[in-house]
């Protein structure tokens, strides 16, 4: 499989999507960031000096995979019509606290929203560890990864079928 973002010379190049067909395309990224139960608490409880870490990494989740473009060299600037970011809290154990982001974004356009997905998970995470590294600067971000994606010439991808260990 040849990569699309090199020339034969090796030279880095914008891929050309204008004779693709403008179809919806969706994409789901996850990743979480582990902390200790001090900063866990402080973010469930809406008590971090800073504020509310859920709702301010929620708009610069989004903002980011808006922003995806201006961000990653030879990515195409999509029109997004969705973009989400969701997260859940968990506990394995006293020293082992998640907090979990999924970023869902769907667009119609020539080429998919994979990397949309993913920015704007990545961006929700790194609020939360700028948010939180008063309280606790040994966090984690970890897992991040695309989940599914649909739409598009190369069909659909489920994670559970192509992730690797």
């Amino acid at each position: 499989m040849d990569f699309t973002h090199i020339d034969r010379n090796g030279n880095a190049v914008m891929v050309d999507v204008s004779e693709k067909a403008a179809t919806e395309r969706t994409a789901v990224a996850r990743g979480r960031i582990r902390m200790s139960r001090q900063c866990f608490e402080a973010v469930k409880n809406r008590t971090a000096k800073k504020g509310d870490v859920l709702g301010v990494a929620q708009i610069a989740g989004i903002m980011a995979s808006k922003h995806t473009a201006d961000l990653i060299p030879l990515c195409h600037r999509l029109n997004l019509t969705k973009s989400t970011v969701d997260f859940s809290l968990s506990e394995e154990s006293e020293e082992k606290c998640y907090v979990e982001a999924v970023c869902t974004v769907r667009c119609t356009d020539r080429t998919g929203v994979e990397m949309e997905a993913l920015t704007g998970v990545c961006a929700a995470l790194l609020t939360v560890y700028d948010m939180c590294k008063a309280i606790d600067r040994g966090m984690v971000i970890e897992q991040v990864h695309l989940v599914e994606k649909h739409g598009g010439k190369s069909g659909d991808f489920s994670f559970q079928d192509g992730g690797h260990d």
